[in-house]
């Protein structure tokens, strides 16, 4: 996220000697993307951050995938994986769609009375998380970031963090993890040539919430897992660090983690119905995020407010249920906690009796984050497991 900021204590100068009140050198280093040729950040650490003293394979969830062959439109009850909850939001995570662009998984944590989740690191790319339900902490090497409903938490490659639930949370989180092989970004077309969000962007600066203070832990032998690349494809390992990973004691630049929620983005809406790429979000590589919520809809007296039947040439679509009633698919079995995947080569569109019931209608109450991506999306072990086998048939059952 290229806009600046400092936490806790930096040198006047980068790259020159930073000692604490006794004379010890403090380590800097620099976490920067794209080698060093875009956003980055300093951290100062206590510590040695490359001081490993073991490293062992940890067995990643399964990451097995499916072909979506035949071809057909899919509906996942995610609410339906985790019947009693208190899963780990780490190692517990269950792959519901995924290429080699993007993952999406899904995970129900335990209450407040949970342990928080080993320290992880996805070293493959950022991680963009949807919180459907709960609240906690995300506890990060830059800081701690406080998360609600609502919020996106983006976290970028590499970045040693760990959950961590709310001590006055009753009940669990339930979250949408959006894992990239690239990195996240807001969209190119809302940002000024030096990284501004622009007067038409649906958000600004203010309403993205980085760290505010550094998170000082101490401790020796601190277990790490890592995600990350081989030539045999995506792996684990247990990192065991001398030092804790969280002994940074300031930082400064334009990569970190922070939240966003779906409350502070603004709606476009427009006089006849608007594509999908105004309600757009985030980027990544080969795929989009975007974000559909209650809104005032079409005011043309001829408009039809729910989407016109479109087919995705270049694309596959995921649509995540999360608030209100989704016009479109009413009568289709999608609710809440649902997901749609509309592949590429079919042509979608609302359910048949939804289009005449929208007439004049003003505003919609919906909220549903939806991933484009541009490469076929396979099934995981977990969209399998919570498929409704009924759904490609619906759009024919009013026939007639």
């Amino acid at each position: 996220m290229a806009y600046y900021r400092q936490v806790g204590e930096v040198p006047p100068k980068r790259h020159t000697q930073f000692r604490d009140g006794e004379g010890r050198l403090f380590r800097e280093e620099l976490m920067g993307e794209e080698g060093f040729s875009s956003d980055s950040s300093l951290l100062y650490h206590r510590g040695v951050p490359s001081a490993i003293v073991g490293a062992e394979v940890w067995e990643l969830p399964d990451q097995t995938r499916t072909p979506n062959h035949p071809l057909k439109p899919r509906h996942l009850r995610l609410h339906s994986l985790f019947p009693s909850g208190a899963a780990d939001p780490v190692t517990d995570r269950r792959l519901v769609l995924g290429n080699n662009d993007v993952r999406i998984s899904y995970v129900v944590t335990g209450d407040a009375s949970s342990e928080p989740s080993p320290y992880y690191r996805n070293a493959i790319g950022d991680e963009c998380v949807y919180v459907e339900a709960g609240s906690g902490t995300v506890e990060t090497v830059f800081g701690a970031l406080r998360y609600r409903a609502g919020d996106y938490v983006v976290i970028p490659r590499a970045t040693t963090h760990r959950w961590v639930p709310a001590p006055e949370t009753a009940g669990p989180s339930r979250l949408y993890f959006i894992e990239a092989s690239s990195h996240i970004a807001p969209p190119k077309r809302y940002l000024s040539r030096y990284g501004q969000l622009l007067e038409h962007a649906p958000y600004c600066e203010r309403d993205l919430h980085g760290p505010g203070e550094p998170l000082l832990r101490e401790g020796e032998d601190v277990e790490v897992l890592v995600k990350h690349r081989t030539s045999a494809g995506v792996v684990g390992t247990r990192m065991t660090y001398a030092t804790h990973p969280f002994d940074v004691v300031g930082w400064d630049g334009c990569l970190y983690p922070y939240t966003f929620n779906i409350e502070d983005y603004m709606p476009i809406t427009g006089k006849i119905h608007q594509p999908p790429p105004v309600h757009q979000v985030f980027e990544g590589h080969n795929f989009v995020i975007c974000n559909f919520l209650p809104r005032k809809v079409d005011y043309h007296p001829l408009a039809i407010p729910v989407p016109y039947y479109h087919s995705n040439v270049d694309s596959d679509e995921v649509m995540f249920y999360v608030g209100g009633d989704y016009e479109a698919r009413k009568g289709s079995g999608i609710g809440l906690g649902s997901i749609s995947l509309h592949p590429g080569g079919y042509a979608h569109g609302p359910q048949p009796s939804a289009i005449e019931a929208s007439l004049g209608a003003e505003s919609f109450d919906e909220s549903a984050v939806m991933v484009d991506t541009f490469a076929p999306l396979d099934l995981g072990e977990g969209g399998l497991a919570c498929e409704d086998p009924a759904y490609a048939w619906t759009w024919a059952s009013d026939r007639g």
